[in-house]
């Protein structure tokens, strides 16, 4: 029954398709619910003609041509439920935020800026100062709390965690050099490339940019 009505209906729209070209034209539209956009209609004897190509395109379907039949596919109420509501992105509900990323990345390169003033402070032998070190903590400090109000989701908030750490680490090291330098104790050009703590930090960084990369929240202990 539904193929007789179909063929119906595609004959129809044929036989308008021929019509429209010797009707007079109309001031009315056809409007399809649930699609944008409208078709001209064209009054023809009493009857409404639409053109079949438009009303193919406005709803989202397709034409085939076999010979002198015409074959008109429309999508499914599922399909069209589909298009008109599409499924909420993955990371809107399980990703990092944008503002967050973007906040995230700026401590990140605070972070860095601070750790690489430290290691060229300690392999060229330079004195290592309160106001240095206050300088450094006091930038990471305020870039960590644009990242706290940027939090937003809840793999942003287990990221500022382990963003968290990481500041507190780096804080950590650079006090530790600090008080070394206080003290006026020889310091080895290359201390850092055997503290623990700074490896800690390096791959503490990279989680991160791993995470952000894939938008994806993952905890391998490299930041506690």
């Amino acid at each position: 029954m539904q193929t007789v009505k179909r063929r119906q209906f595609v004959f129809a729209l044929l036989v308008s398709t021929v019509l429209l070209a010797l009707a007079a034209p109309s001031n009315r539209i056809l409007i399809l619910s649930g699609h944008s956009g409208e078709i001209p209609v064209t009054d023809l004897k009493g009857r409404s003609y639409i053109e079949i190509e438009a009303f193919t395109r406005l709803a989202g379907g397709s034409l085939r041509f076999k010979g002198s039949q015409i074959e008109l596919t429309l999508p499914s109420s599922a399909d069209t439920q589909a298009t008109a509501s599409p499924a909420p992105a993955h990371d809107a509900a399980t990703g990092f935020s944008k503002d967050f990323v973007k906040a995230g990345i700026e401590e990140m390169s605070v972070i860095r800026e601070w750790r690489s003033a430290l290691k060229n402070a300690v392999q060229q032998g330079y004195p290592i100062t309160q106001e240095w070190a206050d300088h450094y903590r006091a930038l990471a400090q305020k870039s960590l709390g644009l990242v706290s109000v940027a939090a937003s989701t809840e793999s942003d908030q287990n990221a500022l965690r382990l963003l968290t750490n990481e500041f507190n680490n780096m804080n950590t090291l650079s006090e530790q050099y600090l008080k070394t330098s206080k003290s006026q104790t020889y310091v080895s050009p290359d201390a850092l490339n055997n503290d623990p703590l700074d490896q800690k930090i390096l791959n503490c960084a990279h989680s991160l940019v791993t995470m952000v990369t894939n938008n994806q929240f993952v905890d391998n202990g490299s930041c506690q």
